[in-house]
């Protein structure tokens, strides 16, 4: 029997992200791999149509076969019931995994959230010896605390005891943000980390929305959860609106457990032209893109979030609009390393009104080149061609080679 890659992840197609063009392109290369997540239930936590909650079932995309296991429903909107959904993940791939491990010469673990995703994955490496190639979109266990989980000196050893023990059992950690790489080297030295960026998980292409109000809009899109630090946001941009800007609207394009009591906080202190417009659909994503001036994209002040670049950083770019980053750290530096925009202080709200009068009172030239450079970044830096190729080399080098071979022998 032949063996495969196995493609370790708790979200898939039609899950939208960017693993699912890792699979397709390896798919259309005639790669051999096999995929092993759960039911989709991405972002509402419940099966979407279509799937039923089962323990196991196997499934079809791209032509590559899934495997998927159940879920515990209800797990965005619960501490208790995320928890016993990771837990569960990890039996269920570690049983699938122990009766299927065989099969599979490497595993790429595409790591989202907890790095308990991993756990499956290491212990077949210790009954079949399989490479473990793993993809960190999330550092931990800097990520627990961010969340909200108390810092004690216990928690913290056992956390820390856990990590290095997935990592060293790693063959190659990819990382997708460069602040992630030192970290990751002082926790386990000598092991080979390499960054590879994401790269937009949305496509460009516009259809019919309802539109947004006429007038200048800051826009921002996406998970509305504490961390995404938009009372601070909003806060500023009250500041900036009572200096009579009746033109300007802030639009909180997305849901997420933040969103009530953002409302309710508009609400209670009369906060004008702030539209809320709710989840919308992924592929609406490119049009209401279009339809703003600036791109909102804001983080708490945590250790963590200085070093995380997250994916809508990347899609934001596509839409060729200026930034504004009310985040420390990794994306502020990339703002202003490329001229993408302006900066602000997250903890600081004057600092957050002051940048929305800037941006509203820049001229169109620079917004002009704010935008130019958005689009040429996109193109170079964070093409996903590039970076498919550059993960598909670490996992298949010889495929690599071969390729190379081919087009040589052809020119």
């Amino acid at each position: 029997m032949s063996k495969k890659l196995l493609i370790l992840s708790e979200v898939f197609h039609p899950e939208n992200f960017v693993i699912n063009d890792l699979a397709m392109h390896w798919a259309e290369e005639g790669c051999e791999c096999e995929v092993l997540t759960r039911v989709p239930s991405y972002p509402a936590g419940m099966p979407l149509k279509g799937y039923r909650n089962r323990i196991y079932q196997k499934t079809h995309s791209f032509g590559l076969p899934v495997h998927r296991v159940g879920i515990v429903s209800g797990y965005q909107r619960n501490l208790v019931r995320k928890m016993l959904n990771y837990m569960n993940f990890c039996f269920l791939t570690t049983m699938v995994l122990l009766f299927r491990g065989r099969r599979y010469d490497r595993i790429f673990v595409y790591q989202t959230g907890p790095l308990t995703v991993a756990l499956a994955a290491v212990i077949a490496r210790m009954f079949y010896r399989q490479k473990v190639v793993i993809w960190t979109q999330d550092l931990w266990p800097d990520t627990v605390f961010a969340y909200g989980f108390r810092k004690t000196r216990l928690r913290k050893v056992l956390l820390n005891a856990f990590v290095k023990w997935i990592y060293k059992r790693c063959d190659v950690i990819i990382v997708s943000s460069q602040g992630f790489t030192d970290k990751i080297r002082r926790m386990v030295p000598g092991k080979e980390v390499i960054f590879v960026p994401n790269w937009p998980d949305i496509n460009g292409r516009r259809i019919a929305i309802k539109g947004l109000p006429e007038g200048f809009n800051f826009t921002f899109a996406g998970n509305v959860g504490k961390v995404q630090n938009l009372k601070n946001v909003i806060a500023g941009f009250a500041l900036f609106a009572e200096r009579n800007h009746p033109d300007a609207w802030l639009n909180i394009i997305g849901d997420g457990s933040n969103l009530m009591p953002l409302r309710s906080f508009v609400e209670k202190e009369e906060i004008p032209n702030v539209n809320f417009t709710g989840y919308r659909p992924r592929n609406e994503m490119p049009s209401y893109f279009a339809a703003s001036d600036v791109l909102v994209i804001s983080l708490d002040d945590a250790p963590l979030f200085e070093l995380t670049v997250p994916l809508k950083f990347y899609s934001y770019l596509t839409a060729s609009r200026p930034i504004y980053s009310v985040v420390n750290g990794e994306v502020a530096r990339m703002v202003d390393r490329y001229s993408l925009g302006i900066s602000a202080d997250p903890s600081d709200v004057a600092s957050i009104s002051r940048g929305f009068e800037e941006l509203y009172y820049a001229s169109q030239a620079e917004l002009m080149n704010y935008s130019a450079n958005a689009a040429e970044l996109i193109c170079n830096r964070f093409s996903k061609e590039k970076n498919i190729a550059r993960i598909t080399s670490i996992l298949w080098p010889s495929l690599i080679v071969v390729k190379k071979a081919v087009l040589n022998r052809a020119v």
